[in-house]
């Protein structure tokens, strides 16, 4: 029998595995991964599992995360067109700062506008945009916090993919579709890209 692959449970993180990966860094500057997408699209679970995976190839990884930034850094700022902006400037600058320090950085966000896009990637320079697609029917399907439903009922205005638009990447360096595949799938997808690119071999 065929064993299980793993799905997109929320927040699902690989464990470690005994063997060290025989991928390395070749680049001595930093990245960054924007993953954006759809609320629940899968963003924050591939990110996850993907730093695991570049932690053993001796990278040096941080994670910037919509939920947790929304908690601290940016806890002042709403949903409206001008605080989501806000939201990703502040996260450009970060991410920038620790780019050019030579750190590996994986933002998930929704970032839903492609200008707002546009001025990460001028700003970071080396800028990896991996677009998450799902079909919106699976991200509500999936949607652990139950957000869509209430968006759906008129409780959460602004909410991106019911009352406010998605801009779909027009070029990005990166798609995966979480629907037609598994975590681990995803993660190796991101992986070839960064050989290839020559950030690993």
């Amino acid at each position: 029998m065929e064993k299980e692959k793993k799905g997109f449970t929320p927040q699902k993180i690989r464990g470690k595995k005994k063997n060290k990966s025989p991928i390395s860094r070749t680049k001595n500057a930093g990245f960054t991964l924007w993953f954006t997408g759809l609320p629940s699209s899968g963003k924050s679970t591939i990110s996850d599992n993907l730093a695991v995976e570049l932690k053993k190839c001796g990278l040096t990884i941080e994670q910037l995360d919509g939920d947790i930034v929304r908690q601290t850094i940016c806890k002042d700022l709403g949903f409206s067109t001008e605080d989501r902006q806000k939201n990703i400037e502040r996260i450009t600058f970060i991410a920038k700062l620790l780019t050019r320090s030579g750190v590996s950085v994986l933002t998930s966000f929704v970032s839903p506008y492609r200008i707002v896009r546009k001025n990460a990637r001028k700003e970071i320079g080396n800028f990896i945009e991996v677009y998450v697609k799902c079909p919106i029917k699976e991200c509500i399907r999936r949607d652990p916090k139950g957000n869509y439903k209430k968006a759906l009922a008129g409780k959460i205005p602004n909410f991106t993919g019911v009352s406010d638009p998605y801009e779909k990447p027009e070029n990005p360096e990166i798609i995966v579709e979480t629907n037609k595949k598994n975590v681990e799938q995803c993660v190796s997808q991101i992986i070839k890209y960064l050989k290839k690119s020559g950030y690993l071999n």
